[in-house]
């Protein structure tokens, strides 16, 4: 079968929509409670990308998850507890720059 064939996967090769909701809920839940400070970014749906929240630590650690629209985002945020922002109004924070730039030194560091 080719590489782009128009084979569509079957049921058994992806998780139901109800399992990867779970699953991204239980990610960002478990960034929550085992990080310090976290704080919420909800980003808009774009041409390329859906709607997305970044959650963002004190020390500039971060996740990114699908949601299916910002409303839905915001709930999620506050049922955990935690401030959340449109990213269109306050831009990322400088610590989410600082954590690429010090994990990029460090895979440099590694390879070298």
């Amino acid at each position: 079968m080719g590489l782009f064939s128009r084979r569509k996967p079957a049921a058994t090769d992806a998780p139901t929509d109800r399992a990867a909701r779970e699953a991204t809920l239980a990610h960002l839940k478990d960034f929550v409670a085992t990080r310090v400070g976290v704080e919420a970014y909800v980003e808009p749906q774009t041409n390329s990308t859906p709607t997305t929240m970044m959650l963002v630590a004190t020390d500039g650690e971060w996740t990114r998850r699908r949601v299916p629209d910002p409303k839905t985002a915001w709930e999620l945020a506050r049922d955990m507890g935690i401030p959340v922002y449109d990213v269109q109004r306050t831009g990322y924070p400088q610590r989410v720059r600082d954590w690429n730039s010090r994990q990029r030194l460090a895979r440099k560091r590694k390879h070298a």
